[in-house]
């Protein structure tokens, strides 16, 4: 095996490692061993990834020395060699920008165990990419879970725990249908792989007798990874958590825990289900539903909101949308459209919430329309990311949000049945989305406020440059990453 095909693993154990020493160093000392950790592990994704694009094939390797049916294996191709560049890309900007929200928001004594949390959540997001058996996936489910709910509550404040209590409630009912459904399979199958299920499974299909223990699997697994992902009508502890918490913590848990649990459910379609067979049992036609409503009923709600990153967390609600209905169409089109939706909101909402961030706290920590008048003035670089991430999210030409609203368009023309319930539903989210953004947008670029600059930490204006970049740089070139998605897909 060639050298490169070791960097999944590598990477698994890097975040890992930072994890375990991070205890015993001082706040400032975690902070850069986790942003050393997430540079190296970008390098060493991103040197897979370049080797994926000049040799796209797909890498399977046996994890320990205990073979199928109980077997760990990792599994990647170019796709997963993107997402995993991309997610520890976005943590490290994310933690060059927000690092005095940190060392303000997050009691001194907790700063080195947020970053342990941090780590584990990355490791996790890493072992869900790379990942090919259902039980490790289960395992590092968990601990996404909890490290999510601990980056939360980090703040330690009272509406942070009543967040976290929220997120718990919603989570655990996730995790135990997802186990529900684990147990079912291993149940019927006997095997913890996931192409051994597959095979399993289909000898299973074939015998009509097994029709609705395998609904009810495929069931209980999409139901609760979207509890997981805040899909609607599973939402409602999304803005509450992204409300209350620190700024980085908002950014990481709606930028990449959120789509961890997408990728693992995609997974589970092409590898253990069957694509054919999820279209066969009509899930897909349920997802497409909820999807929709989110798509509509994320952005009636963000309009009504008064707080910033409360209106960007119910925009979120409405991604998601987005990403359930591409994959809800059920065509390799739809599929590649919803992991370009996933990669661009995973950026652009990223530098939302730290951009929102940054207008706060140049107007006293305060996050309401009233207080945030001409904050944009006060804090150029937030003010210019807003901007830029709000038109991405609207869908404008030459930003992010653009490319993949073209293809989840193009995706939706080639299944008939759904063609013009997406298309139109596409159109009235894009109108409510220019609605609650560009009342954003006349808020903080009044003078009916104070709009004398202030001073920003160095970090700050990096992290932000950063984004502004990669966000101006992926809606110029969103085919070259449509490609290597569209390659990645053939080969999941």
């Amino acid at each position: 095996m060639r050298f490169v095909y070791n960097f999944p693993f590598f990477s698994i154990i890097c975040m890992m490692v930072c994890a375990i020493v991070s205890p015993m160093l001082s706040g400032k000392k975690a902070l850069w061993l986790n942003r050393t950790g997430l540079a190296v592990t970008t390098a060493l994704n991103g040197t897979l990834l370049l080797d994926m694009i000049k040799n796209p094939t797909r890498i399977t390797f046996m994890m320990g020395h205990f073979p199928e049916p109980w077997g760990n294996e990792i599994r990647f191709g170019p796709l997963e060699a993107l997402l995993a560049t991309v997610f520890s890309f976005i943590m490290l900007v994310i933690f060059v920008a927000g690092q005095e929200d940190v060392f303000r928001d997050i009691p001194k004594r907790n700063i080195n165990l947020y970053f342990v949390m941090c780590d584990l959540l990355m490791t996790s997001l890493f072992a869900l990419i790379y990942t090919n058996d259902l039980f490790t996936a289960y395992v590092f489910v968990e601990i996404n879970t909890l490290t999510s709910l601990a980056i939360v509550m980090a703040k330690e404040n009272g509406q942070t725990i009543t967040a976290t209590i929220r997120y718990l409630v919603m989570s655990l009912l996730g995790s135990g249908l997802f186990l529900l459904s684990l147990t079912l399979i291993y149940d019927l199958t006997g095997h913890l792989l996931m192409p051994n299920i597959h095979s399993a499974l289909q000898i299973l299909i074939a015998d009509s007798s097994y029709r609705l223990p395998v609904t009810i699997i495929m069931g209980f697994l999409s139901v609760g990874l979207a509890m997981k992902s805040a899909l609607f009508p599973f939402h409602s502890w999304l803005s509450f958590a992204h409300g209350s918490a620190t700024t980085p913590s908002s950014a990481i848990l709606s930028s990449l825990v959120l789509k961890g649990y997408i990728i693992l459910l995609v997974k589970i379609y092409f590898r253990v289900m069957g694509v054919e067979t999820v279209q066969q049992l009509k899930v897909s036609n349920v997802l497409f539903v909820f999807a929709i409503l989110a798509m509509i009923i994320g952005s009636m709600d963000a309009i009504q909101q008064v707080h910033i990153k409360r209106m960007i967390a119910f925009s979120s609600v409405a991604q998601m949308g987005y990403i359930y209905a591409g994959i809800a169409l059920g065509t390799e089109l739809g599929y590649c459209a919803a992991f370009l939706q996933i990669i661009v909101h995973a950026l652009t909402k990223s530098m939302l919430f730290c951009a929102a961030g940054g207008l706060a706290d140049s107007s006293d920590h305060k996050y309401t329309w009233g207080d945030l008048k001409g904050a944009a003035y006060r804090n150029p670089i937030a003010g210019a990311a807003f901007v830029i991430g709000s038109l991405s999210m609207i869908g404008i030409p030459f930003f992010a949000g653009f490319g993949s609203k073209f293809y989840l368009a193009m995706a939706a023309m080639t299944n008939p049945a759904k063609k013009w319930f997406m298309l139109f539903s596409l159109a009235v989210s894009t109108v409510l989305n220019a609605i609650y953004y560009t009342k954003a947008l006349v808020v903080v670029f009044s003078k009916d406020g104070d709009t004398a600059k202030r001073k920003q930490h160095p970090s700050y204006v990096l992290g932000m440059g950063v984004f502004i970049a990669a966000n101006v740089l992926l809606g110029l070139f969103y085919q070259q990453f449509f490609n290597v998605i569209s390659t990645g897909i053939k080969l999941f």
